[in-house]
């Protein structure tokens, strides 16, 4: 009886003790992602400079890998939405790499395009993440969408690694392509990344996002979204206001989704331009 009381005692104890341990990971967790939110640019910010927008930012864990980045250098509006390398503690490490050295870039003022953002972007991560280009060395990188909206001019110009984005004119869909390479290192030699531009009109709506929404598994057959529907999805509520489109791509989402486990970090970002007057 005494050599089941002892065992049952130890049992409690170690229970007892990886609850503690687990609280103080929870706890040091959601610290993190106090100080990760407080690296994304504020909601003051974004409405004083794209004030019809929205965004979704759903983490799969409580800090995340994806995230967005708005900022404004004189006549220049630059707007990031990313999606780093993997989810959770190691995603949010990248994602407030990414963060601080877009910020860096942008503050020196020595970029010319989109791509010139992107293509120093990739050359400072590869130089912070020791990335040589060896075989075995960790190939940790950053999906990302970048515009630059010059507001005198209207003139949008795009660069993405491997993600796109989508511009919705008058009922219609234009879609730009990101190129097939990471900001990181990848296995082809690095050539510099694609500049699209698009002049932008009165009330087109411009959205960037991570991969998170499209790939979920759901629906009656528990399969991915794809973009095919994503796409008919934009098209369907471009026409209502920004506030009412987030509501029906989070309920959407959710509805997809359904029991399913989130597999993945969910970023959306749309904002309706207008022209200064």
């Amino acid at each position: 009886m005494s050599l089941e009381k002892d065992l049952k005692e130890k049992i409690s104890y170690q229970k007892g003790e990886i609850d503690r341990q687990r609280k103080e990971l929870t706890e040091s967790i959601k610290y993190a992602s106090y100080i990760q939110n407080a690296l994304l640019t504020s909601p003051h910010e974004l409405k004083r400079l794209l004030p019809e927008h929205f965004v979704i930012f759903i983490p799969r864990d409580i800090v995340s890998g994806d995230f967005y980045w708005i900022t404004k250098r004189k006549s220049d509006l630059i707007i990031a939405v990313a999606d780093c390398t993997g989810h959770g503690v190691p995603g949010a490490f990248m994602s407030i790499l990414g963060i601080t050295l877009l910020s860096e870039i942008v503050n020196r003022a020595c970029y010319n395009s989109a791509s010139s953002i992107l293509n120093q972007l990739r050359e400072s991560v590869m130089r912070a993440l020791n990335q040589r280009g060896i075989e075995e060395e960790q190939k940790d990188g950053i999906d990302m969408a970048l515009c630059l909206v010059n507001t005198d001019t209207n003139m949008l110009e795009f660069s993405g690694a491997f993600n796109p984005i989508y511009i919705v004119k008058k009922n219609r869909l234009i879609e730009m392509q990101g190129d097939k390479m990471p900001i990181g290192i990848a296995a082809l030699e690095e050539n510099s990344f694609t500049n699209h531009q698009y002049n932008l009109e009165e009330g087109d709506i411009v959205y960037l996002f991570s991969d998170g929404f499209v790939d979920q598994f759901g629906g009656p057959d528990g399969k991915k979204y794809k973009y095919q529907p994503f796409r008919n999805l934009l098209l369907n509520i471009s026409s209502l206001p920004m506030h009412s489109q987030k509501s029906e791509l989070i309920k959407t989402f959710k509805q997809w989704k359904g029991n399913l486990a989130q597999l993945d970090d969910v970023l959306m970002f749309g904002f309706r331009y207008h022209i200064k007057v």
